[in-house]
């Protein structure tokens, strides 16, 4: 006899990452609640100036994204809501957080201050944006434990590395060479 059961890693509860229409991550995370969906919504202080008064908001940490978890068979039950738009990941198969990632992204809510910043990687472009660097534009080299960028000097075919804050680069555009640092 065939066993027509879905593969039970299918079954299986993991984090996925579903992508929201604009502004909606609150309501729909009011919604899942409603369903009793497991769900995640990191959020982060946000202090804007307005005219006549600042005003501290709840802001979504990763805007236009929501973590639930879910068996993925149930997916169907997190599409069909109202302003949801997909699943992250591939067309065939949605990226699945680990457990130690949302560990990572509660702990640095609770406990880091964390605040929205673009993703970057050893091998990127990146402009220095703050300090007696800014303007600089260079390759990043590593985020553990220093932050260092490579300077490129093409009118002399010369280099240099600076250590620089995090905090204070942006990426540039994508870069067809991917650095790697001697080790």
């Amino acid at each position: 006899m065939l066993n027509h059961s879905p593969h039970p890693d299918l079954c299986d509860l993991k984090w996925f990452v579903l992508f929201v229409r604009s502004n909606q991550e609150k309501r729909i995370a009011q919604r899942l609640g409603e369903c009793e969906i497991e769900h995640f919504l990191p959020c982060c202080r946000s202090l804007r100036h307005w005219k006549d008064r600042r005003v501290t908001l709840e802001m979504p940490l990763f805007p236009g994204y929501l973590f639930v978890r879910m068996p993925f068979v149930e997916r169907a039950r997190v599409l069909t809501m109202p302003n949801v738009v997909s699943l992250v990941g591939a067309k065939n198969s949605p990226s699945v957080v680990s457990e130690e990632e949302i560990s990572w992204i509660k702990q640095g809510v609770e406990h880091g201050n964390a605040m929205p910043h673009p993703f970057l990687a050893a091998g990127q472009r990146v402009r220095v944006i703050a300090g007696a660097l800014c303007g600089m534009q260079g390759v990043l080299l590593r985020t553990q434990n220093n932050t260092r960028v490579v300077i490129c000097l093409d009118s002399i075919s010369r280099s240099f590395v600076v250590e620089v804050d995090l905090a204070s680069i942006e990426p540039v555009a994508p870069s067809p060479h991917i650095y790697q640092e001697a080790v």
